[in-house]
């Protein structure tokens, strides 16, 4: 005895559904946002703030400020460079005048 094998198509009609509007087209790739000049001259500055907090050659940053640090470099002799005083100064944003270990406790 042999049995026919039966299939789900057997009992269902096939139906293939028709895309929607035909071919879909690819969308155009948006140009890379820029950001504003000011932005990427404050990431330089604060970045050249960073490396000053994590040159060693002027003493320990924790518990002070920045402008506090370059004063007793300064004072020590230790030659800290005149551009980070001057950043400090021109600026007032907390960003600015703490240290990058500002948020861990001493």
């Amino acid at each position: 005895m042999t049995t026919k094998r039966r299939l789900i198509t057997d009992s269902f009609k096939v139906v293939k559904k028709a895309r929607r509007g035909g071919k879909r087209e690819k969308t155009p790739t948006p140009p890379p946002q820029t950001e504003p000049e000011t932005e990427t001259v404050r990431e330089e500055e604060l970045q050249k703030l960073r490396q000053f907090d994590l040159d060693w050659r002027f003493g320990p940053c924790t518990g002070i400020s920045r402008l506090q640090r370059w004063e007793r470099a300064k004072l020590h002799g230790l030659n800290p460079p005149e551009e980070i005083r001057d950043l400090l100064l021109q600026n007032t944003d907390p960003e600015y005048k703490l240290s990058l270990w500002r948020e861990y406790p001493l």
